[in-house]
């Protein structure tokens, strides 16, 4: 027998608001497809607010496909272009852009994280679920602490990295100070969250000799590219490497080795190309190569022309742009510890051992498919749509080969060919951005209409292979 009161009738319409504001959230079993139906709706507020004609320089709407193309790009934290985002975009439209990396990069499952925080006071299990989908914390009680632990760390290195970039434009580069401010938030906001806009039509060329601005905006790409996980394990444990986890060390070592081999391989490939790094100094050519092997983690920006590099160095950051950074973190691609981990199951594989040893540690057989599956099917998305951009577009193997792998990575990286891409390679394109963004693991379970556990095994047999 229910009582009613006074004291209850009072708080009633509170506990009612609540309930159905609870109701609006995701269900804890599908927390894949409210990330989906985030970046979804901020990609589709995005391409209509590029629509207007105020977000247009010439004040003429701009066509819906390259709008959506360029919100696609921006929540994806892609980098790709179809127009240039210094000329043809007004200020409004830059914002509006600025905004979507911001929101694509801090994650928009965790942006509503903090919406439901601040209404409620609490997280229920459906968006802690969901919040830990897109942060891909470990456990479900640091949560909170793990999406306000990134918005504060998200902020210091894009204000530190903004303050450094507009006092060198304004120093060395007789900037106004609002348009060296101004240009100081813009490419440290795309630089951390590996998004390659830049307000430049030239990319980064024109800084190519200046370490300030070069060396900046690569270490922004590799802290934004490390992922929060391992970033606040390095900052609570800087003096115990030894204590870091097995996810820390994996990502740091292949980040430093894969860094290592991109800037040998492409220092040497363009050293003495006339069209990249040939007519350089050796400080300038060491700051371009370096540059250049740092930018396929996901950064999307680049100090020398992408187009008339050799196949060689092409190949070199296909392979990158493929592997990208951290897992949980603001770069695209299969990820290092998805790519290491390969590594490690390959090596028992072939040493003949039953299960993978690493680090002191039993690497779990769920672990081992998940990465296998992740690799094979980006692979396929790579693959099918390489040949389609071939089928319907005149352009080589190499530059399209290269553009799918930035879109499916989300890169940002191009030969130069974007916005010559005929309106159904834009869309598809587009399309590619948004899944290499949630990543196919994430896609296929939010449009998985039920789960399917198996209740009984069939009897095995083991089929030739090779």
């Amino acid at each position: 027998m229910s009582r009613s009161g006074p004291h209850e009738s009072a708080d009633a319409r509170p506990r009612s608001w609540r309930r159905r504001l609870r109701r609006l959230l995701p269900p804890a079993g599908r927390p894949a497809r409210a990330v989906v139906a985030g970046f979804a709706v901020a990609i589709g507020i995005g391409t209509t607010l590029l629509t207007l004609p105020i977000a247009a320089a010439s004040r003429e709407p701009t066509d819906v496909v390259h709008a959506l193309f360029t919100a696609t790009s921006a929540v994806s934290i892609t980098g790709l272009a179809v127009v240039d985002t210094g000329s043809h975009w007004s200020t409004f439209g830059q914002v509006v852009i600025l905004v979507l990396i911001q929101a694509g990069g801090l994650g928009i499952m965790t942006l509503a994280s903090i919406l439901g925080l601040l209404v409620s006071r609490r997280l229920g299990l459906g968006m802690e679920l969901t919040a830990q989908r897109e942060t891909r914390s470990l456990q479900l009680g640091d949560v909170r602490k793990v999406v306000i632990g990134v918005i504060r760390l998200s902020l210091l290195f894009e204000v530190v990295i903004a303050v450094v970039l507009a006092a060198r434009l304004l120093i060395a580069y007789d900037y106004s100070p609002g348009d060296a401010v101004y240009s100081g938030i813009f490419h440290s906001v795309a630089s951390f969250n590996n998004a390659g806009f830049s307000l430049y039509s030239d990319s980064m060329t024109r800084f190519v000799a200046d370490p300030w601005i070069s060396l900046t905006i690569s270490l922004a790409v590799i802290a934004g590219g490390l992922g929060f996980p391992v970033l606040f394990e390095v900052g609570r444990r800087l003096r115990g490497p030894h204590r870091w986890s097995m996810h820390a060390k994996i990502t740091l070592g292949a980040t430093a080795l894969l860094l290592l081999i991109g800037f040998v391989f492409i220092t040497a490939s363009e050293w003495r190309n006339a069209s990249t790094m040939g007519g350089f100094g050796v400080p300038t050519k060491l700051l371009a190569g370096f540059f250049a092997a740092v930018m396929p983690r996901s950064g999307g920006l680049n100090s020398v022309d992408v187009g008339e590099m050799t196949s060689a160095s092409l190949l070199v950051q296909d392979v990158l742009m493929f592997i990208g950074g951290g897992s949980a973190s603001t770069a695209g691609g299969i990820k290092v510890t998805t790519f290491a981990l390969l590594a490690f199951v390959i090596a028992a594989e072939i040493r003949g051992e039953p299960t993978v040893h690493l680090m002191g540690r039993r690497l779990a057989s769920s672990v081992q498919r998940q990465a296998l599956t992740i690799a094979l099917l980006s692979v396929a998305l790579v693959m099918v749509t390489t040949i389609t951009l071939l089928s319907i577009t005149p352009f080589s193997l190499d530059e399209v080969l290269f553009e799918s792998i930035s879109a499916v990575a989300t890169v940002g990286l191009s030969t130069g060919i974007t916005a010559d891409l005929p309106p159904v390679a834009q869309v598809l394109m587009s399309a590619l951005m948004f899944i290499g963004r949630l990543g196919p693991v994430t896609l296929a379970a939010a449009l998985a209409l039920r789960d399917r556990p198996r209740r009984y095994e069939l009897p095995e047999e083991r089929p030739i292979v090779g």
